[in-house]
């Protein structure tokens, strides 16, 4: 079925743009919205709500460099050969966007190829080898504008482009609409807990004769008062307490150590994984090493080298590799030391960038240094009902994202192909 469409070269169908904004032009400069290598490289399209950085242009360089909806942008060059080539869509005509540094624009001929369907044929595994194959350099890999002209798609006709488009499209709706649900949900919680254990706003209030603004029976369980501490004024009856006192902070193992046994096994963990889930590239380990290894949807994990990051992992049960923490508490419930985690990550990711003769890391007395106020179990207890269930619901929302991020990837490649028509997924 899939003979009936012809391959067809990229230089034959689009408009190429490789340069980009000049951030040394000192003439005619005019404020613009920069879309640089981050925003393309973590985000598969371009949206209006996105944090770009802010910069200035020339009216030439925003002549040709300005992004609109329908364009499609991928990584040029990176000191990483396999994020050569990483697409994303421009959803949406966004004022004053214009492309940065390290991206190349693909501007589809409306005639004849849709964006949308460019974006998710260059997403497919065989256009993703192309770019590989084509990328030169030694230390830092990049593409030619000839080379990116030779990748080849297939050409279904137009109407089918547009039908593919939107099947693909109405499945990563569903997935953009679950990510913004655990974004609020995320922000609601991060609110109410620095409301809580970081501000003391109810105990402030109580303390100046003001209403909390609790019901009753929430209002009677925090103090009126402060009293000293290590940190300053805390609510009186709390406690300070270490970061790794309120909590295990397991790191991985070296799972090259630990190669698949058998039939079973697990996806590998790295930092990679924390930041975009199991790819192609994902490592795997023998699925019997320690249970306090394993790591299941809704855990919380930590990177304290490289990269500092900190998620809610919901990507599947995997192995826990070295320079990640998996952190638990026999004590208090996850949205607590979460929380508390989340509190000091700035600080953390300032140490580790401050470490400039080696890999930025934090060590253990770090975790020790860190301090969290700690309430009654009373209040505690009656945080969870209001915190944990936000929390839960994150996780619900991201391991539904996952599963229709998992139907979306198998009929991409069967789609685009032309081996499934859309009439059949309909």
């Amino acid at each position: 079925m899939s003979n009936a469409w012809r391959r067809v070269a990229l230089g034959d169908l689009i408009g190429l743009t490789l340069s980009s904004v000049d951030k040394k032009s000192k003439t005619n400069e005019q404020p613009v919205q920069l879309c640089n290598y981050t925003d393309v490289y973590k985000n598969s399209f371009i949206h209006a709500d996105m944090d770009f950085m802010e910069a200035t242009a020339t009216e030439r360089e925003i002549a040709k460099c300005s992004l609109g909806s329908g364009d499609v942008v991928i990584t040029k060059d990176s000191e990483k050969h396999d994020d050569i080539g990483v697409p994303a869509l421009v959803r949406e005509d966004i004022p004053n966007l214009v492309c940065g540094y390290h991206l190349a624009i693909l501007r589809p001929s409306p005639s004849e190829l849709d964006g949308a369907y460019l974006f998710y044929a260059l997403s497919t595994d065989q256009a993703q080898q192309q770019f590989h194959s084509y990328a030169n350099g030694v230390t830092r890999f990049g593409l030619r504008k000839a080379d990116i002209g030779l990748v080849e798609i297939p050409l279904p006709p137009l109407d089918e482009q547009r039908a593919i488009a939107r099947v693909l499209g109405a499945l990563d709706d569903k997935i953009e609409l679950n990510r913004r649900m655990s974004a609020t949900l995320e922000a609601m919680a991060r609110a109410l807990f620095r409301s809580w254990f970081v501000d003391f706003a109810p105990v402030r209030a109580k303390a100046a004769g003001r209403p909390s603004g609790l019901p009753p029976a929430l209002d009677a369980l925090f103090p009126a008062s402060f009293e000293a501490s290590e940190l300053g004024e805390i609510p009186s009856g709390w406690g300070v307490r270490s970061l790794d006192d309120i909590a295990d902070f397991r790191n991985g193992l070296a799972l090259q150590r630990y190669p698949p046994d058998g039939e079973e096994s697990l996806p590998v963990i790295k930092i990679a994984e924390m930041r975009r889930g199991y790819t192609s590239k994902t490592a795997s380990a023998s699925a019997s090493i320690d249970p306090r290894y394993i790591v299941e949807d809704g855990d919380v994990l930590f990177s304290w080298s490289g990269s500092l990051e900190l998620v809610l992992w919901s990507h599947g049960r995997g192995a826990l590799n070295q320079h990640l923490f998996k952190v638990t508490s026999a004590e208090f419930p996850k949205w607590f030391y979460l929380g508390w985690i989340r509190e000091h990550l700035d600080d953390f990711r300032g140490i580790a960038a401050g470490k400039a003769t080696t890999m930025g890391h934090i060590q253990r007395h770090h975790l020790t240094d860190a301090k969290a106020t700690v309430p009654s179990p009373d209040v505690v207890a009656a945080g969870h009902e209001d915190l944990g269930p936000l929390v839960e619901e994150q996780v619900r929302h991201a391991v539904e994202a996952r599963t229709l991020a998992s139907q979306r990837d198998t009929l991409l490649p069967r789609l685009v192909s032309g081996e499934l028509r859309v009439e059949d997924v309909e």
